[in-house]
């Protein structure tokens, strides 16, 4: 049965003209991609670009500040945020958030896909380091929602660390599997990502997408 979820949850930066779409045509594209530097600097903008996004809903308190002529009366976050990533893709996307909440405590999972010969997969996970949660805004970054396995593996484990307030989920590109899932499994939970793909491959990967974002950001590796 099709779902309609809240519209106001589910935030696609490529439905308005922005210059994220620039970065994100970049990285999307095969001339350009063999170039590390940029792709991680674009993954990095627009995690800067997310976080601005993921600002206009958090809570804000009024603060006196003191300029050298006079007070001014200036509204800041008074939310505790603690961004996440999985490792180690979402490592560029999470720095970028970090410029912004600059004074956010970071969590890492260590996750990857296991793949079996018939072609199926399970997620493993490594390990997680992270802070208290309770009562945090979340803020946990994976480049590719595909399936949404990695995201739930995730969120099933770092739920141990304390009950939050806020959850935001970002991706730099998503599949509409991937979005359907996510929504039902965290109706309460803030989706974001520049662009949803429909598309997703047999072995889950996203169509068009990007390609492996972690092996473009820093090297191919040995473990399939």
């Amino acid at each position: 049965m099709w779902i309609q979820f809240p519209i106001d949850m589910v935030h696609n930066l490529s439905l308005k003209n922005s210059i994220a779409n620039k970065y994100l045509a970049q990285l999307r594209d095969v001339n350009i991609q063999n170039n590390r530097l940029l792709f991680r600097k674009n993954m990095q903008r627009l995690g800067n670009i997310f976080a601005y996004e993921i600002s206009k809903h958090l809570s804000y308190q009024e603060i006196e500040t003191e300029t050298p002529l006079g007070i001014a009366k200036c509204k800041v976050p008074n939310n505790r945020i603690v961004l996440g990533t999985i490792l180690r893709a979402g490592l560029p996307l999470h720095e970028g958030l970090l410029e912004f909440f600059d004074d956010a405590n970071n969590a890492f999972v260590a996750a990857y896909r296991k793949n079996h010969k018939d072609g199926t997969f399970e997620i493993h996970m490594e390990y997680i380091t992270c802070p208290d949660l309770t009562g945090a805004t979340v803020i946990l970054t994976d480049p590719m929602l595909a399936t949404g396995a990695s995201i739930q593996k995730t969120i099933e484990h770092i739920q141990e660390y304390g009950k939050w307030d806020q959850l935001h989920i970002v991706s730099i590109i998503a599949s509409s599997f991937g979005v359907d899932y996510v929504r039902r499994l965290y109706p309460e939970a803030h989706l974001w990502m520049a662009a949803e793909d429909e598309e997703l491959t047999a072995k889950s990967y996203i169509v068009p997408g990007l390609g492996d974002a972690g092996d473009l950001a820093f090297g191919k590796k040995l473990q399939e």
